[in-house]
């Protein structure tokens, strides 16, 4: 599980140190690729695995479908640590996320999000937390 949130900068050749915390469970080699609300999804093989499964089994008949697997597995690269922990992330996923000098990576339960440090700043994850864990009850989950 990951979990956490870490302040990195990313050098002008789009490298990126990867926090020690999540090295482990990502492994030497995993996937990067677009995420919702303007960041990059991370995953571990394993994980990509399962959602690549998922996104095989949406009716190919419906256009959203259609759109939505496109926009994860089209803008898909996998990426591997170096010697130093760091990772190149590939131009088109830097320029999707925004990501120009300061990055955070936020753990997410089953994968890694990487923000640009302003857009995170600016999003609204923690307005109306309230109203949201009202709306997560219907969901299922309930604090």
């Amino acid at each position: 599980m990951f979990m956490g949130e870490y302040n990195h900068t990313i050098d002008a050749k789009g490298r990126l140190i990867v926090p020690a915390k999540f090295r482990e469970a990502l492994g030497d080699e995993f996937v990067v690729t677009r995420g919702l609300d303007d960041c990059l999804f991370v995953f571990p093989n394993e994980g990509w695995k399962v959602f690549e499964e998922k996104l095989s089994t949406l009716p190919v008949a419906n256009k959203n479908a259609r759109r939505f697997a496109r926009f994860f597995l089209s803008g898909a690269a996998t990426v591997e640590l170096d010697k130093q922990g760091r990772i190149l992330i590939p131009t088109t996923l830097r320029e999707y996320g925004a990501l120009e000098k300061e990055v955070v990576f936020i753990g997410v339960a089953n994968r890694v999000e990487i923000w640009s440090k302003e857009r995170w700043e600016n999003s609204a994850v923690m307005d109306d937390m309230d109203e949201i864990a009202e709306s997560m009850d219907e969901l299922g989950l309930s604090i």
